[in-house]
């Protein structure tokens, strides 16, 4: 259940108090309060109990900066993407400086541990020297349009945050842009876990989200929640591996079937 919950949160465009709502209609009761200890508490134990399936990233990394508010204050948000469309790292700063750039790129690379053979950017003035020290073998590119990737990428994180009308701390803003980065990749395919979902339904996944506004009333929960599709219900089956973090997968799944 928290983990169905925690998953709702941060892949549609709900508040807690929506998500909430949707609990206590399948006769579950649990507070806004609840939920966002839960976002909190499970989001990075989720995406940590995945991180040994994750498949590795490609050596083309796409790297941008945007802003989401934080306690009514603005914060820059590194992120970067692949040739792939995975999501590599994202990290929350106050600034937008060498200082930054240099962590951002640090987490990335030790978290990895793959080198890229080219790095795409702005024309940004910290850069040159922050891959020079940390990547010297890399191709840094620096071009008009050649960063449109993460870019575009950036737009599913702002269609998610958007309801909810900012953040309450910096940490809060890491741990639920890094969570919607693992379901992002999740649901693209990116982790080992997900592998029984064929590639043309993760190509479907990929090419429907930036129009996908849908909540989970319009998909499917388990048999007990949503007794009017048993037929559809009894035709998929629940995980067999004993991961928990394997029900996100089955979710996404589920998400993927037309």
């Amino acid at each position: 259940m928290i983990v169905v919950a925690v998953r709702w949160y941060l892949r549609y465009n709900l508040s807690y108090r929506d998500v909430e709502e949707l609990l206590a209609e399948r006769g579950v009761e649990v507070d806004h309060v609840t939920m966002y200890r839960w976002v909190q508490r499970f989001t990075p134990l989720l995406a940590d109990a995945a991180r040994f399936t994750r498949r590795a990233p490609g050596d083309r990394w796409f790297v941008d900066e945007t802003y989401v508010k934080a306690n009514g204050v603005w914060r820059y948000v590194y992120r970067a993407v692949d040739q792939h469309g995975q999501v590599i790292d994202v990290l929350v700063s106050a600034r937008r400086d060498a200082a930054a750039a240099r962590r951002f790129f640090t987490r990335a690379l030790k978290a990895l541990k793959v080198v890229p053979v080219e790095v795409v950017t702005d024309a940004a003035a910290v850069y040159p020297a922050v891959l020079a020290d940390l990547v010297p073998a890399a191709w840094h590119h620096v071009e008009q349009y050649a960063n449109n990737p993460v870019e575009a990428d950036h737009s599913q994180l702002k269609h998610r945050l958007r309801p909810m009308r900012g953040l309450r701390t910096d940490r809060t803003a890491q741990t639920v842009i890094a969570g919607h980065a693992f379901v992002q990749n999740l649901r693209r395919g990116h982790y080992e876990i997900a592998t029984e979902t064929s590639p043309r339904l993760h190509q479907s996944t990929m090419d429907r989200q930036r129009s996908d506004t849908r909540s989970p009333c319009d998909h499917h929960g388990p048999t007990r929640w949503d007794s009017g599709r048993r037929k559809r219900e009894e035709e998929t089956p629940w995980p067999a591996f004993p991961q928990v973090t394997a029900l996100f997968a089955w979710c996404a799944r589920r998400d993927s079937n037309p």
